[in-house]
């Protein structure tokens, strides 16, 4: 049986990937930077981290961040409200991503 990994404050870890759709162009890029930097400081803000870069594909990127089951679900929506018509992105479970559990 698998135990969801949790972190001391009781939150879980969770991971947002995200794919560049086909025929993205750098104007798109430039447009929804700013709104996902606001996420991004919005949540730090609240005292919450988020360690987010691009892989090396140059088109998908990932974010690990702290949070609630409702929480991560919120950061999920509120980036498809600025990116999703540039990118495709899917809300995971840390454990959920095999690859992943050797940083653990």
């Amino acid at each position: 049986m698998s135990q969801t990994l949790q972190t001391q404050s009781g939150k879980q870890l969770w991971v947002l990937v995200s794919s560049l759709k086909e025929n993205t162009k750098q104007e798109d890029l430039d447009r929804i930077t700013p709104p996902v930097s606001n996420l991004v400081d919005e949540w730090h803000s609240q005292g919450k981290f988020v360690w987010s870069g691009p892989l090396d594909n140059n088109k998908s990127g990932m974010a690990v961040f702290e949070a609630t089951k409702e929480e991560a679900h919120h950061m999920l929506e509120q980036n498809k409200k600025v990116t999703s018509d540039v990118l495709d992105s899917y809300l995971y479970q840390w454990e959920a991503l095999p690859f992943l559990s050797v940083l653990n």
